[in-house]
C-alpha cells in the first residue's frame, strides 16, 4: 500500500508535468515508457542495495525490518507508478478544444482550467490506472521479499516453497495473492463510486 500510493503520487506528478511543459513531453515521457523495459527481477536487487545503503543499520541509520520495507515499497512504486502516468496523460489531454476554448473564453486561468476541466475529466482514467497500478504493486511487493532475505509475507512462502518443494505453499500463496490482488482493486472501485456520487456523477 506505501508503494502504491507512492507511485499515484509520482505518476500523477509526471502526468501534470508532461501535459503542462512541451518540453517535459518530449524528455520525460520516451524516460518513462523505456523504465518498463527492464525486467523488475533485475532492477529488485539494485533497489534493495540503495535502500539498505540509504538506511544503514543502527545505531547510525534504521533498523534492517524498517529498510527491508522501503525498499519493497520503492519497487512497488516503480511498477504501479507507469500506468497512473500513461492513464492521467490520456486523462488530462482528454478535455475537447472547444472546451479549452471556453474556458479561455471566460478569462480562466491556468490552475482554474486544471482544477475545472482538466483533473474531473481525467478521474476516469485515474481511477482504471490505479486498478492496474495497486495490482502491480502487490507483484513488486512479492518480489520485493525475494532479495530483501524476508522471511514473511508471499513472496517469502513462494521462495521457501520452491526451496523445499512444497508445491502447496507454493499454490496457496499464488492464491493468497490472487484474492488480495481482487479485494484491493475492488476497494480501488468502491473509492471510485464515492468520488462520483460526490462529484454529482450518474450511478452506471
Amino acid at each position: 500500500l506505501a508503494g502504491f500510493v507512492l507511485g499515484t503520487a509520482l505518476g500523477i506528478l509526471l502526468a501534470v508535468l508532461i501535459v503542462h511543459n512541451g518540453a517535459m513531453n518530449r524528455s520525460l515521457m520516451p524516460w518513462v515508457i523505456a523504465s518498463q523495459t527492464i525486467p523488475i527481477l533485475a532492477l529488485a536487487p539494485l533497489f534493495v542495495v540503495i535502500g539498505f545503503n540509504l538506511f544503514p543499520a543502527p545505531p547510525l541509520g534504521l533498523p534492517a525490518d524498517t529498510a527491508r520495507f522501503i525498499s519493497k515499497a520503492i519497487i512497488s512504486a516503480y511498477l504501479a507508478f507507469f500506468p497512473v502516468t500513461v492513464g492521467m496523460v490520456k486523462g488530462l489531454r482528454s478535455p475537447e478544444f472547444i472546451q479549452l476554448d471556453l474556458m479561455h473564453t471566460y478569462n480562466a486561468s491556468a490552475a482554474q482550467v486544471f482544477w475545472k476541466l482538466r483533473w474531473p475529466s481525467a478521474l476516469p482514467y485515474l481511477f482504471t490506472s490505479m486498478k492496474v497500478g495497486v495490482a502491480a504493486s502487490l507483484v513488486g511487493a512479492i518480489v520485493g521479499e525475494m532479495p530483501t532475505g524476508a522471511v514473511a509475507g508471499l513472496g517469502a512462502r513462494l521462495l521457501a516453497g520452491s526451496y523445499y518443494g512444497q508445491t502447496v505453499q507454493i499454490w496457496s500463496a499464488l492464491f493468497a495473492a490472487s484474492a488480495l490482488a481482487a479485494v484491493l482493486v475492488i476497494a480501488v472501485g468502491v473509492v471510485e463510486k464515492l468520488v462520483n456520487a460526490r462529484m454529482g456523477a450518474r450511478p452506471a
